[in-house]
């Protein structure tokens, strides 16, 4: 079993820059894809992005795409979303989460969720 905790979350202005953490416990992520799903309030968990298990493919939601980077240490057993130009539409609670799988956007393909960390970003 693999548990997940995310950190790096904040309130930050509108053209601002975040970093989110995702640290494993449990087993070693080195296997397993990653993703990274957000979900603001009243709305459906949305994908943001994704890493293959070493890192070689990345993938990402349009509304993201250019701004966000999604990294790995496989040493560490971190994963991280570099957030950049900051959008108040981007503000929701950030989720990590594992995958079996290559690759994927759906969220009911991934196994391990951590708990979420909050984004707030103001206009």
């Amino acid at each position: 079993q693999v548990q997940l905790v995310e950190s790096g979350g904040g309130l930050v202005q509108a053209g601002d820059s975040l970093r989110l953490s995702c640290v494993a416990s449990g087993r070693t992520i080195s296997s397993y894809a990653m993703g990274w799903f957000r979900q603001a309030p009243g709305k459906e968990r949305e994908f943001v992005a994704a890493i293959t298990w070493g890192g070689g493919s990345t993938r990402y939601a349009d509304s993201v795409k250019g701004r966000f980077t999604i990294s790995r240490d496989n040493v560490k057993n971190l994963v991280y979303l570099q957030m950049n130009s900051l959008k108040p539409e981007d503000t929701a609670v950030y989720y990590c989460a594992s995958t079996g799988l290559v690759i994927t956007t759906e969220p009911n393909n991934y196994d391990y969720w951590g708990q979420g960390t909050q984004v707030t970003v103001s206009s």
